[in-house]
């Protein structure tokens, strides 16, 4: 191989080798040329670049096209820029924040000064962005000196780009152009703007600058863009679905929770309904615990600051907490919870452990408190005070694998038994090129990185690997959960961790009466309590698999000459840990329904004269109608039937 030729090493293994200096869309088109039609960017040794930046050395790469989750997030990071220089020309003046990629499209932070952006411009600034991308102007990516870049926007008077170049060093600073617009950025971005070829802008809002209260509001346009139209009529006709689903709309409508500016922004209330709702999750997942050798634990709501200091989680999350307590005693300060696993080392640590007491497995629905912003409250899925699922296993190195794969089992049963099937799970690994950034030795390392793939492989788990993405303290798996309407949550999260039982000092005695230290697991199938029931509910659009359903059955009597009978038959169900009530309002039978229906309730029973009269009822189910008539006991032997099925591992 001569000076000018590099090896390139393909997600497959090959390598061929290319002339220095070769880009990501020439490699694309050595290939073939309907592939480099639809490179968006190449990941070079596992970073994101341009299409077209050229590679100087021996490399790894992958194309990235639409169809990846990185190729989509660098279309919507250009479709921001394509905004910003559709914005730039009719809004001559404006000032620009940061514009990123989100999940589902992006957005760009704008300050209009006096003026203010109404919904009605949106269409305005649609139709500019798509006269602005037919013209396929190139992102060109330049290397910029720090005094330059902050000569350009002083000139510009753009006081946000230059306090982002603050915190930038000389010598680390780009800039990308396209058509005429300009901005600080590192990219990477798509080769040309005729890749966009749909476009929505969503709504508006208000957002302060860094997320400080203390700084100016800026205006933020939230959009998402496709590269055929199909896909965004697709989208938008989900986002409708997502509308009618919102789980703040159904919890109200279901009567399961609500918020009150008294009590305090982000503190859910739970209303009966959904306090039974939570409940059934709760002794569903403890029942399954206790079969699997977990215990019982509650540590309180609040915690010496000291016991966050030793774990780190007061440095990680101290400005995300709400003020410290403090008490009439001199010097002593406690914090509301941000996490259990403090809590949990202390309970390990209040005796002494053999090797043969291994694995210790403490769990508790344990409610922590992280202060958010009001602006990023969102109904259940972003709240100031959650309960988790948690639980922490304390076990030795040998055992680390098996108790892996029991995690894993549970959480799969966890998503069969509430209808998630469709799940990747993800398998977060240290950076190879950068071990400082971690703690403890390579050996422990690569046995928890190893115990991870073999259990992963060992279920036959459909995964991704994410190197880089493991936490400082531990590689983890996450599960990553599509619901119905095809959107991704991270729900279930299991985490080995070296740290804690260090920092707390957490001992056994080995069989070769040495003192050791034990490895700890993380779990958390549901992970918070508030958010998986947010999801929950826009998954299964508040049609609740019935074992879970807070109200299973509504007894409809024709008239209140049956109300007694129905009374009857209430008391049977309840007998059988059947939840239900009776709807004794003075209206027609055909309203009765129709209100049942809306509150989707899993069963209707109708009981008249002719139901009475043989000992029986008239049942109907949600969405399907009628189902013919039942004796009581068969009715509940049917319904068991149905939960007994649903819950089969």
């Amino acid at each position: 191989m001569s000076t000018q030729e590099i090896k390139i090493t393909f997600p497959d293994q090959s390598v061929r080798e290319f002339v220095k200096g070769i880009t990501g869309l020439q490699v694309a088109s050595s290939i073939s040329e309907g592939l480099a039609r639809n490179v968006l960017a190449a990941k070079i040794n596992g970073e994101v670049w341009d299409a077209t930046r050229p590679i100087e050395n021996n490399a790894t790469i992958e194309l990235l096209t639409w169809n990846d989750t990185l190729g989509k997030s660098t279309f919507w990071h250009s479709s921001a820029h394509l905004m910003a220089e559709a914005l730039e020309e009719l809004y001559p003046g404006i000032k620009f924040g940061i514009g990123p990629p989100i999940e589902n499209g992006f957005y760009y932070d704008v300050d209009f000064g006096e003026m203010a952006l109404d919904g009605a411009e949106l269409e305005k600034i649609e139709a500019k962005m798509v006269e602005l991308a037919k013209r396929k102007s190139e992102f060109v990516r330049k290397d910029v000196s720090k005094p330059a870049a902050v000569e350009y926007f002083k000139k510009k008077g753009d006081e946000y780009k230059l306090d982002l170049l603050e915190g930038l060093e000389d010598g680390t600073i780009t800039f990308y152009e396209q058509g005429n617009f300009v901005d600080l950025c590192r990219g990477p971005h798509i080769p040309h703007t005729g890749f966009i070829k749909a476009i929505k802008l969503l709504n508006i809002a208000g957002a302060y600058w860094r997320g400080d209260e203390k700084n100016k509001m800026l205006t933020r346009i939230y959009g998402i863009t496709f590269p055929k139209a199909k896909e965004l009529q697709e989208y938008l006709t989900m986002l409708e679905e997502a509308k009618k689903r919102d789980h703040r709309k159904l919890g109200r409508e279901l009567e399961l929770f609500t918020f009150s500016e008294k009590v305090g922004m982000g503190l859910p209330l739970w209303l009966p309904k959904g306090t039974l709702l939570r409940e059934r999750l709760v002794n569903f997942l403890k029942k399954e615990q206790d079969k699997t050798g977990y215990q019982q634990v509650i540590t309180p709501h609040i915690g010496h600051k000291a016991l966050y200091e030793t774990s780190g989680h007061y440095e990680k999350y101290g400005k995300d907490s709400f003020q410290p307590i403090t008490t009439p005693h001199e010097g002593e300060t406690f914090l509301l919870k941000p996490m259990n696993c403090p809590h949990h080392c202390e309970i390990y640590k209040s005796k002494p452990r053999s090797y043969k007491d291994l694995p210790v497995r403490y769990a508790e629905f344990g409610t922590v408190y992280r202060y958010e912003q009001s602006g990023e409250l969102h109904g259940l899925t972003r709240v100031r005070g959650f309960t988790q699922d948690d639980a922490h296993i304390f076990c030795r190195q040998d055992q680390l694998k098996a108790e892996f794969i029991k995690v894993i089992d549970l959480v799969l049963y966890v998503f069969k038994a509430l209808g998630f099937d469709n799940y990747t799970a993800q398998i977060s690994l240290r950076d190879p090129n950068d071990r400082e950034k971690y703690i403890g030795g390579d050996e422990a390392w690569n046995k928890a990185e190893n115990a991870i793939i073999e259990a992963a492989a060992e279920k036959g788990l459909i995964t991704v690997t994410e190197l880089g993405e493991a936490a400082f303290y531990g590689p983890k798996l996450d599960f990553m959960v599509k619901d119905a309407l095809g959107r991704s949550w991270q729900l279930g999260t299991i985490q080995v961790d070296y740290q804690l039982p260090d920092r707390f000092e957490l001992e056994y005695v080995g069989a070769d009466n040495q003192r050791h230290r034990p490895v700890m697991i993380h779990r958390a199938p549901f992970g918070s309590l508030e958010r998986f029931v947010a999801v929950l509910i826009e998954h299964c659009a508040g049609n609740f698999p019935l074992w879970l359903a807070p109200e299973q059955v509504i007894i409809l009597p024709i008239s209140e000459k049956y109300i007694a009978y129905a009374e009857e038959i209430k008391q049977a169900l309840e007998d059988q840990e059947i939840t239900g009530s009776i709807d004794n309002r003075d209206e027609k039978i055909g309203r009765k329904i129709r209100d049942a229906e809306v509150k989707k309730i899993p069963f209707m029973i109708i009981v008249g004269e002719k139901e009475e009269e043989n000992g029986e009822l008239s049942l109907r189910k949600h969405g399907e109608g009628d189902q013919g008539s039942f004796t009581p006991g068969a009715f509940i032997a049917y319904f068991k039937d149905i939960i007994a099925s649903s819950l089969q591992k």
